[in-house]
């Protein structure tokens, strides 16, 4: 039995049932429900409506059924297991009269089966019909639109007939019957089984194996792959609770149900930056796939990538897409299409890349036919959109300036791609080295030096470090502070490789530098000619390999946007590449002309882009304006390293002046390298204080604030790879803002470097804002430097443990500005409450704490509450959302009794019940502080109320006792809120 009260309760789950699947299950659905006359034809039409999305015929079946009753309810069950067992059955009963005297009564009661036989043959059905005058031209064409499956073609064709009275209805129930009965699934269907069997061959063969990013190896994806922190991106105030984190999945949960924010879309976005793993993400789900131990929901898996589709100039259809770039089937390439057509909820289509396009994801040309061509893009549009195969699962990587609010729109499911976590980096290095002990001296160097184990979490330096681990370990190379020292490391590695044994000396220093001079020169004239788009040129026979791995690793791996519109090889290399910056410094002297704010301004960039380069082409570059930027942006950073001091005697022995050699198109010469770098720290520093000057200013009786605007974080990167203190401290000389702003801002360990190198220098205390971002343990680590100048640190949901707090506390034992920290849903727990504790005992000046979120429990809330029991300045202590229960509330009553400071206690959603209540209530007998006491969502009743109630009546200080969301009944309630106001209900 399911009476309608079941069948209420269960509503969310039928709700997500009923969508699970294609629409054509749902069609299903409805055809057993109208062939046993649930639904009458007017509920049919009213749920048979084009264009609705999915989730809405489905809260109307609901609905339709629910006001017939328990009968009602019941049949829908039945009809969603017939549905399903209709997918696998291999013929329905057909038994109906061919002769009825009631025709469309039998066609509606045999409908099911009438469906299935219609099937494979409604082509012939509808010309037969047409032909023979049952129906018109227009009739039939409508019915034969691409937009359709074969099903629905079907079902339209016997919903005409229902209305129709000349005869129709009685044809087709004589046709059909004399039609052949289909033998099998279509899912059986020879061609399709083939077609399987193939995809997964090839798509297994493909994925096995994973290149470096020198090009130089293939390794096995089954021994070295590692798993990225995957988190779900969710809108603010909408998806979640603002006390919950980040949900974080696996890849193999990547279709689940949870963080969608679209339930009617079909497209799932994986963000990350880039070497973040995005492309060994998708290789590794369709090697997943093709082996049978995930992701079976799908029949058909098609990969794509997008760099190579921006090259098809040709127009395309799905069917073309499908076939000719990607799998093509041996035999019966109409069939396995009609079943992909048919069936678009067993597909799943991945795009890798999105950036890649030279163009912005747009909505205004729609394209709804699968036949027909039309160019790349607007069919890669449409694809997402759902206006081609719908319901077709689709996986779309992109880097995060690539995407824009429009696409956001189309999307079910939005991935940020985090990198490797702390665990990951070294389950990393030890897949790559298992020789014994390199693994471990490399883990320990990387937890020795914080600045290198920051960058890590971007699986292409560890891939660096794996592969420079000679240069670190063995041969002194140092460790690398900068992502450029990384870059300049991995050059370093290639040229002593590239070397005769013991032909040069084991550093990046002038003599390695002269000995490999003709690879350096040819390396630096090819990016040129890139930049040119002229690159033709081809390395020198006798370095032949080496040089091709350095061309490749550069274009692959140096961490730049791409789709500047100058071809597959991004071109920005040529200004950023250790080599072009010193084998072509007139270049250089230009482009660091563009190192300012005007950044932002299109035209000013590509004037001068068209000035300093010949080849460059402005209007192709135009068409990635944000991408554009970035590219800018990492470019003078790169530069910045580059020509700062620290960094001149490896290139002074290259210059003219001491070779005696004579540069093709150069006459640069040491001079020429210090004018880069003032010119360069001059306009690092310009920035900055034009960007301190366009800060509003403070409103009347408040602190300056700053939200800091995209170039500030890249400008902070600029003067961090530079490594200069002086020009940091000269740079933040004229920042007076009192609050400084970062949330959502992607800040990760290595602007977290960045920041403390630079705000470190700041002459008046800040209050630092890093909410929502991914700063982590080794970021914590990294902000410590500039703690000395922060008023407060709020850093809320930002993965940060336990140790990470603890590193934190013993450098602001020592920091007598620090009065604030809001640590707002971390991966804290009773192990850092106790360092907290110390640090309040320490700190008589402290003034909020905030520990939202958490996992503090009593024994956490015992340590804080003995160190607040005399504390002289705390105002405000937040513990919402943790688990502390009455014996963490016993602790804090007697807290209460001593403290004469604090004025706001949140603990709200814990675990307090009725005894831990009555504790806080005699402890506020005895306070004379406490203005506000928040105990909402906490299991209290009204015993727990009343005992509250005989403490209000001591104490005249407290001005509100919040007590939503616990179990009063609605008479309860009116009864606590007359004998006291005060009671928040």
């Amino acid at each position: 039995m399911c009476t309608q009260e079941a069948f209420q309760t269960q509503r969310s789950q039928l709700v997500g049932l009923l969508v699970s699947g294609s629409l054509e299950g749902f069609e299903s659905i409805l055809d057993w429900l109208l062939s046993w006359e649930v639904l009458s034809w007017e509920d049919y039409e009213g749920l048979s409506l084009l264009g609705q999305p999915l989730s809405y015929l489905a809260r109307r079946l609901l609905d339709t059924v629910w006001n017939k009753g328990t009968w009602g309810c019941e049949q829908l069950v039945a009809a969603v297991r017939e549905a399903q067992t209709d997918c696998q059955a291999l013929e329905l009963s057909s038994c109906w009269d061919p002769h009825s005297p009631h025709p469309a009564r039998d066609l509606q009661s045999h409908r099911p089966a009438i469906v299935r036989r219609l099937y494979s043959h409604v082509e012939d059905v509808l010309n037969l019909a047409w032909e023979q005058g049952f129906i018109s031209q227009y009739e039939r064409d409508e019915i034969r639109l691409p937009i359709f499956t074969s099903s629905q073609r079907a079902r339209r064709l016997l919903d005409l007939a229902t209305v129709k009275a000349n005869g129709l209805a009685a044809f087709l129930l004589r046709h059909v019957q004399e039609l052949p009965v289909p033998l099998a699934m279509p899912s059986e269907d020879a061609a399709c089984k083939k077609y399987m069997s193939k995809l997964r061959t090839t798509i297994s063969s493909q994925s096995r194996f994973l290149s470096t990013y020198d090009g130089a190896e293939n390794l096995c994806l089954e021994e070295i792959y590692t798993e990225n922190v995957l988190e779900i991106r969710t809108e603010m105030g909408l998806a979640r609770s603002p006390q919950k984190s980040p949900a974080t999945l696996s890849l193999e949960e990547l279709f689940s149900t949870c963080g969608h924010l679209n339930e009617d879309a079909d497209t799932v976005l994986v963000v990350g930056e880039a070497g973040s793993g995005k492309s060994t993400l998708l290789q590794r789900m369709h090697l997943l796939w093709a082996s049978g131990r995930d992701f079976q929901e799908f029949l058909f898996v098609f990969p794509f990538s997008c760099r190579q589709l921006q090259c098809v100039a040709k127009p395309l259809s799905v069917q073309m897409l499908l076939f000719e770039h990607c799998c093509w089937p041996d035999f019966g390439q109409q069939e396995v299409f009609q079943f992909l057509l048919d069936h678009p909820n067993r597909v799943l289509l991945t795009f890798d890349g999105f950036d890649e396009f030279r163009f912005r994801f747009s909505d205004h040309e729609r394209h709804c036919s699968p036949t027909d061509p039309t160019s790349v893009q607007n069919l890669l549009f449409n694809l997402l959109q759902g206006n081609l195969l719908k319901n077709a699962r689709k996986v779309l990587t992109s880097r995060p300036d690539a995407v824009s609010a429009l696409l956001r729109k189309y999307l079910r499911l939005e991935i940020n791609l985090k990198g490797f976590s702390e665990e990951g980096i070294e389950l990393y290095l030890r897949k790559c080295h298992r020789e014994p002990g390199v693994a471990d001296r490399l883990i320990r160097l990387l937890k020795t030096t914080s600045a290198l184990h920051g960058l890590c979490h971007l699986p292409v330096v560890s891939w660096m470090v794996s592969k420079c681990h000679q240069e670190l370990l063995l041969h002194g190379g140092g460790s690398p502070k900068t992502s450029t020292d990384m870059y300049l490391l991995i050059l370093q590695h290639f040229l002593l490789h590239a070397s005769p044994p013991d032909s040069v000396p084991h550093s990046l220093g002038s003599r390695l530098l002269r000995g490999r001079l003709p690879t350096l020169l040819h390396l630096g004239g090819w990016l040129s000619g890139v930049w040119a788009c002229a690159a033709t040129c081809s390395p020198p026979s006798s370095s032949r390999q080496h040089t091709l791995m350095m061309r490749t690793f550069l274009l692959a791996s140096w961490c730049m946007p791409r789709a500047w519109g100058l071809g597959a090889p991004p071109p920005w290399n040529s200004c950023t590449s250790p080599s072009s910056v010193f084998l072509q410094p007139c270049t250089l002297c230009s482009a660091l002309t563009c190192h300012r704010p005007c950044l932002d301004n299109s035209s000013f960039v590509m004037g001068r882009a068209a000035r300093c380069w010949p080849g460059f082409c402005p209007q192709r570059a135009c068409r990635a304006q944000s991408t554009r930027r970035a590219a800018w942006q990492l470019c003078c950073r790169r530069l910045s390293r580059t020509t700062s001091r620290s960094r001149q005697p490896s290139w002074r022995g290259c210059c003219p002046g001491s070779t005696g050699a004579c540069w093709p198109e150069c006459q640069a010469n040491e001079e020429a390298l210090l004018r880069l770098q003032g010119r360069a720290q001059g306009c690092l520093s310009r920035s900055l204080h034009q960007h301190f000057r366009s800060i509003p200013p403070a409103v009347p009786g408040e602190a300056k604030s700053m939200h800091a605007m995209p170039g500030f974080l890249w400008l902070i990167r600029s003067l961090y790879e530079m490594q200069e203190e002086r020009l940091a401290r000269e740079a933040v000389r004229g920042l007076t803002v009192g609050h400084l702003k970062l949330t959502f801002c992607g800040v990760g360990p290595p602007e977290c470097a960045a920041l403390a190198f630079v705000l470190r220098h700041l002459r008046r205390p800040v209050a630092l804002q890093l909410d929502h971002n991914s700063v982590g343990d080794i970021g914590v680590e990294q902000l410590l430097p500039c703690l000395s100048v922060c008023k407060a640190l709020y850093l809320r949901d930002n993965n940060i443990s336990d140790r990470g707090i603890c590193k934190l506390i013993e450098h602001a034992l020592h920091c007598e500005q620090l009065q604030k920290l809001a640590l707002f849903n971390n991966k804290l727990t009773d192990g850092c409450a106790h360092s907290m504790a110390r640090l309040l005992a320490c700190k008589q000046n402290f003034l909020a704490l905030r520990f939202w979120g958490n996992k503090v429990g009593d024994e956490g809330a015992q340590a804080l509450a003995e160190a607040l029991g005399d504390h002289q300045s705390l105002r405000w202590l937040s513990l919402v959302g943790n688990d502390i229960g009455s014996v963490g509330a016993r602790a804090l009553a007697l807290m209460l009794e001593k403290n004469v400071a604090l004025e706001e206690l949140c603990l709200e959603e814990n675990h307090l019940q009725d005894e831990g209540v009555c504790s806080l209530a005699k402890g506020l007998e005895r306070n004379s502080s406490l203005k506000v006491l928040k105990l909402s969502n906490n299991c209290i009743t009204y015993l727990g109320a009343e005992g509250l109630l005989q403490a209000l009546e001591k104490n005249d200080t407290i001005l509100e006792v919040w007590l939503r969301g616990n179990t009063f009944s609605l008479e309860e309630m009116e009864r606590l809120s007359q004998k006291d106001t005060r009671l928040l209900l």
